[in-house]
């Protein structure tokens, strides 16, 4: 186009009428390439889901059953560790009710015990006397045998009682020993219940906090 040609304004009209349908068919094929484009897309993504979207649900479905057995068995368990914690709790009970009966029943032997030990002394004691007593009267008359038969007698006697007592008092002594004995064991058995105890509900809590990551999971 000559400059005269671009100076008229029905020929610029005409240039700018051609320029805006040029780029209204340009829009209009643009605009459906995108349409077929987003179309074909929209299809793939559909094709994509009914694919892979049933695949996954059964996944899931798996997983959960998976889930829900493990948190049955897990529930399992700790109803049965409970179970376990109980029962030693019950026999630590009354193992510490029995070790406190053999306690009392070891204070008593115990005072038992010394006071026999305070009588022996007394008997002991009072047989010194008589033995000197005895050879104080022996020497001062070998004549007064009345006298020495009776005391003799009573000296009888009185060793007869101390040898029963200190029968009685070895017996006491073995039996102080197998009480505190039996005593020993319980308290070593109760130290045991409570290690038990202790690693019991150690695992208990490890199995409530497993059962509460899978049931929050």
């Amino acid at each position: 186009l000559s400059v005269a040609s671009l100076e008229d304004p029905v020929v610029m009209s005409k240039i700018r009428q051609s320029l805006r349908e040029k780029h209204a068919r340009h829009i209009a094929d643009l605009r459906a390439y995108y349409d077929c484009e987003i179309q074909s897309l929209k299809q793939q993504l559909e094709a994509w889901c009914n694919l892979y979207v049933p695949n996954r649900c059964d996944q899931l479905d798996s997983a959960l059953n998976e889930a829900s057995a493990h948190i049955k068995a897990l529930e399992s368990k700790n109803n049965q560790l409970e179970k376990q914690v109980a029962d030693w709790r019950e026999r630590f009970y009354a193992l510490s009710d029995n070790s406190k009966a053999l306690q009392e029943r070891l204070e008593e032997m115990r005072t038992s015990h010394k006071e026999k030990d305070n009588t022996i002394s007394r008997l002991q004691s009072r047989l010194r006397e008589l033995e000197e007593a005895f050879e104080k009267a022996y020497k001062l008359s070998d004549n007064k045998n009345t006298r020495l038969q009776e005391e003799n007698k009573m000296f009888q006697n009185l060793l007869g009682e101390y040898e029963s007592l200190g029968k009685e008092h070895e017996r006491v002594k073995d039996s102080l020993n197998t009480t505190e004995n039996k005593l020993l064991d319980a308290n070593t058995e109760i130290s045991d219940l409570k290690r038990t105890i202790l690693k019991l509900e150690a695992q208990l809590k490890q199995v409530e906090h497993e059962n509460a990551l899978k049931l929050r999971h």
